[in-house]
């Protein structure tokens, strides 16, 4: 079974060894059909967080929360993290992004906007795609080309 480096919160006991530059190996992950996960280390079982994907209409939502309730605290982080626990949100970081890629695809902060990474993500999905079919017709050329070799006969 090939070993793989695990990473950890920094509650986790074994995240003060991976930072330290001690590799952890993975021997089993157990998937839960609640959605979370359960690794076998060497050291014993440790639980690993549930991923969660959100709505297009929770981003939405949370994100006009922050704004209009911006002003109610001292900043605007102690904003995102009243609406993040408000609204069942995993953490305030996971708002605090929303919230800046809003920004950006409002042309109000320069960077990348949802519509062009999804034209990136796209574009390089298709380069994958033809350098896997060149990859193929260049191995077929070759073999056809010893096939037709007058001299391996």
């Amino acid at each position: 079974m090939t070993s793989e480096i695990a990473q950890f919160t920094a509650k986790d006991p074994i995240f003060e060894r991976h930072r330290a530059g001690h590799s952890v190996e993975v021997l089993w992950r157990v998937n839960r059909p609640d959605g979370s996960a359960c690794l076998r280390l060497r050291e014993g079982w440790h639980d690993m967080a549930k991923t969660q994907n959100y709505s297009a209409e929770t981003r939405a939502r949370a994100v006009r929360l922050v704004r209009e309730h911006a002003g109610d605290y001292p900043s605007e982080y102690a904003a995102m993290t009243a609406v993040a626990q408000r609204l069942g949100i995993g953490s305030a970081e996971t708002l605090r992004k929303w919230v800046r890629q809003a920004e950006t695809d409002e042309g109000k902060r320069p960077g990348l906007t949802t519509a062009e990474a999804a034209e990136v993500r796209a574009l390089k999905r298709k380069v994958s795609e033809l350098e896997r079919t060149i990859q193929i017709l260049t191995e077929a050329t070759r073999f056809f080309a010893r096939e037709a070799d007058p001299l391996r006969r």
